[in-house]
Order: structure tokens, then sequence, then C-alpha cells
């Protein structure tokens, strides 16, 4: 069982890795900190960049500023945390500190803890199809990946980095290439014939060059993914023949519907409803189908987790409808979220005054306020069915996108009670 961590979740939303070691709920009676109640954390997410005539990953200060081109290195590892996991303040000669000293220092308190950097996302997956391309292209992003974040050469910025200096911080790489074939920001390099293929070559290669870095390391370093989950999005990959190469995959089963529609639906359905209007691969936007598409194209079961949004996504000017629930109707935009339009994390959700449904064919949460705001999301009793799911259908496990979306860790410990 995993999440994502956040590095930009350090400044608006205030969470800091040492929360995830400090905030603790009731497991079997007895209460239990986040991070014991985890396997592995992703932290989102590294760039990658052109560079010496190819593609590699690199750690800059750059805002994202709508050209996949942004960095936070300061976050990463130059920043002083407002709260560490050991209670100390970090050295000023330190060579590490920020996000990455206080992971290091997380699976120390914490040993059954993985910690695996994942690469892209959504915003800073624009290199992936071109550095995929070739042989000797695919070589030199994946060497220049495991050498900064492996092997831990950090670029010395501000006083901080240098040769080793985030060796032992991450046990694994997790790539997020949103997506082979297409259907990602629209400055994204794609070659919609050729991804399905070299994302099969390119996970080849992390994989081998991991093994070579493991040996000199004497340990084993994790490969896994986070995939798209509608059918469309499977068919350009090769489950079968890259599905070898992975330790698991994390298929993010939410995003299905929000705000860029029209008509309100629900983001995580965990099965498909009989009356939903949509037609097409869209119809199909549920993790049952998702799971259903990816086990056919030849992914183990073992090899799969289910993804569950610690966020929901709504619309404002809904309204009620005939069934008097505001399902399937149109809204005016995106309801007003703290940090973005259509969408909100369950901290903030649960508090929202309205009346509530659990749909009993999607089995997702959906709420309705008096100002004509429409939401979907998960909530314990949600991720408690979906939990069901996941042993039902012999599943590996579940992850959450992410931490700070459920600063009290109401959401990790169903999920964890669930497994």
């Amino acid at each position: 069982m995993g999440s994502y961590f956040a590095q930009w979740g350090v400044y608006g939303r205030n969470y800091e890795v040492a929360d995830i070691h400090t905030t603790k709920t009731p497991v079997a009676g007895v209460q239990t900190s986040v991070a014991d109640q985890l396997t592995f954390i992703n932290y989102a997410f590294g760039n990658t960049y052109a560079k010496n005539g190819g593609y590699e990953c690199d750690m800059l200060s750059a805002a994202e500023s709508g050209n996949g081109n942004g960095g936070d290195a300061y976050s990463d590892y130059q920043r002083s945390p407002v709260r560490t996991v050991d209670g100390k303040a970090i050295a000023w000669d330190a060579k590490l500190s920020g996000n990455f000293a206080q992971l290091k220092l997380l699976k120390a308190a914490h040993p059954k803890l993985k910690i695996f950097i994942s690469l892209g996302g959504w915003s800073w997956s624009k290199n992936f199809s071109a550095a995929a391309k070739t042989d000797a292209l695919r070589k030199q992003l994946v060497r220049s990946c495991v050498k900064l974040f492996i092997a831990g050469d950090l670029p010395v910025q501000d006083g901080r980095g240098g040769p080793g200096a985030g060796k032992g911080v991450f046990d694994g790489i997790d790539i997020d290439w949103e997506y082979p074939g297409g259907g990602g920001m629209a400055y994204n390099t794609v070659d919609a014939v050729n991804d399905k293929h070299n994302f099969t070559l390119l996970m080849a290669e992390f994989r081998a060059q991991l093994n070579a870095q493991g040996t000199l390391d004497g340990k084993r370093y994790a490969l896994t993914a986070a995939i798209g989950a509608g059918p469309d999005k499977i068919a350009q990959t090769e489950p079968a023949q890259y599905g070898q190469y992975m330790d698991w995959v994390n298929v993010m089963t939410y995003d299905f519907h929000g705000a860029w529609e029209t008509t309100t639906n629900f983001h995580s359905a965990l099965f498909h409803d009989a009356a939903d209007p949509s037609t097409g691969n869209v119809a199909k936007y549920n993790a049952h189908d998702a799971i259903s598409a990816l086990v056919t194209a030849g992914m183990p079961r073992n090899k799969i987790l289910l993804g569950v949004p610690f966020y929901g996504r709504g619309w404002k000017g809904v309204a009620a409808g005939p069934a008097g629930n505001g399902l399937y109707q149109a809204g005016t935009g995106g309801a007003t979220g703290a940090y973005e339009s259509g969408i909100e994390d369950y901290k903030l959700l649960k508090a929202k005054t309205g009346q509530r449904w659990y749909h009993p064919s999607t089995k997702q949460l959906f709420l309705l306020t008096g100002t004509g705001e429409w939401w979907s999301y998960d909530d314990p009793t949600v991720i408690r069915t979906k939990m069901q799911y996941v042993r039902d259908q012999s599943l590996r496990g579940a992850f959450s996108w992410e931490l700070d979306g459920d600063a009290s860790g109401e959401l990790t410990s169903a999920v964890w009670q669930g497994r």
C-alpha cells in the first residue's frame, strides 16, 4: 500500500514529510503512524530536460510556465523544512536538505518503508516520447536518472548537493508518462505510431540499468509505473510485454470525469452505471473496466495496484434535476476549490454541508450542496468497498494520490486496514 507525496505540498498546503511520521490514526485500537501504514511513497515529481543532444534527468528550480520545463530543486534538497522527522534543524553546511533529507530520515524511523522517485506526471511528461525513440536516447535518459536519483549525484546548488549527496534516499523509480500515444499536455512530444513499443523498450532499459546499479550497491531497486486507466490509454501500451520489467503498475483509476466536461459524473467510479450517458471509450471510464482491460492485455493481477483519490472533482451551477441529486446534470463550470477550480482535497470536502449519497452502481460518494455545487469523492466507506474489490480481484494492493489531501490520515488508514 502506498501513496504519493507532492513536492509542492510543503508550500500552500503546509504538509511536510515530518507530518507523515507524526500523524497517527487508530489501527486495531493502537495509535499508529501514517508512515507505518504505508509500504512505499512515490515522490512527485522529477523532470527531464533537453540536454547534451538528448534528454536527461536534472535538478532545476524553475517555476512551471506552461511549457513542461519546470522544476523545484529548492523543495527537493535545498529548503529548510518547517518541521523535521527527527525534530532537529538541518545544519547550514549539510549537503542534503529539503524533502530528500526528510525522506531519508523517515525511512530510518520506519525501516519497512520504501521511497521511489516519480518521473513525469501530468505537467512534466513532455520529453518521454522523444527520449524513448532510439536505443541511444533511451540509454542516455536512463543513465542520467539513475545517476541523479539512485547514485545520488545531485548538482551543487546553493551549497547543497554533490557526488553521492542523495545516495540512499530512493529505493527505485516510478515512471509517470502521461501518456504514450498522446492525450496529455499539448506541449508533449508524441509519436502516435511508435510510443506503444517504445514504452516497453524504455521500461526494459530502466530495468537493466537499475539492475546494474543494484549489483554495485548490493541491493535491488524497484521499477514501477503510473498508467492511464481508460481502456483507450491501456491500448496504447503493451502490458504483456512491458509487465515483465515492472515490480508493479499504479493504475490511475481517478480523473475519469471532471469540470472540463459540461455535465456532472463520477471521477473515480468503481463500476459502470447503466444510466451513465457517456458513449464509446468514455463509457468504460471506471476502475473495473480498466482493471479488466489491463488483465486481458496481459498484466498479471499480482502486479496491479488500484488508485484511490484523496480529493474530489466538482461542478458549480448544478440543478438537482429529476432525481433530486444533480447526477448527470449540466453545470456552469468547475466548483470553487482551495487551490484549483473543480478540484478539492478530501480534508476540505468532508466539511462541506449538503446532501450525500452512495451510488448503488458506481459505489462512489457524491454530494450536492445547497449552493448548487456537485462533488464526487471517496470517503472511508467507499475505500472499504474498493479494498474489498482489490481482495476479490486478487490484485497486489492499492495506492493513493496524494497524502496532503488527507492530512489527518483518515483515508490512509482506511486503505491500510482494508488490505
